[in-house]
């Protein structure tokens, strides 16, 4: 199936987004803030090899290097600036206003969150992503 990068600094939002993935049959990948999502990207250092997930689902609240930075971050790249974007917040409104002209977000998803709407949307966007 395909390969998600979950960012979230929270580790049960983590472990559960992989058990419920995993489940699904895709592979997961894990970054615990947007420093660590950009060396899993192979953004920072530089390793365009790397190949790029089919979705990230990003959390924005988070140390180091919040979710709108790294987002800023990605658009900058060439390889990683299509890559879909599921944006998952506690804030709501305001951290979807700070996502509104950025091109890659796909979906908002407001914590706490059902998980079998979350599968859907998910299944949803790796549908679209798909060539026709």
């Amino acid at each position: 199936m395909a390969t998600i990068l979950v960012v979230d600094d929270e580790p049960e939002i983590a472990s559960l987004l992989r058990f419920m993935l995993e489940k699904d049959g895709h592979k997961i990948l894990e970054a615990s803030n947007g420093q660590i999502a950009l060396e899993r990207l192979g953004v920072e250092p530089p390793v365009p090899e790397t190949p790029n997930p089919d979705l990230i689902v990003l959390d924005i609240m988070m140390p180091v290097m919040d979710g709108y930075a790294l987002n800023n971050r990605l658009q900058k790249e060439n390889r990683t600036k299509s890559i879909p974007i599921l944006v998952l917040t506690a804030k709501g409104q305001k951290m979807r206003d700070l996502f509104e002209m950025a091109p890659n977000v796909a979906a908002y998803v407001q914590k706490p969150f059902d998980p079998k709407i979350l599968r859907e949307l998910i299944a949803s966007i790796l549908t679209d992503k798909k060539p026709a």
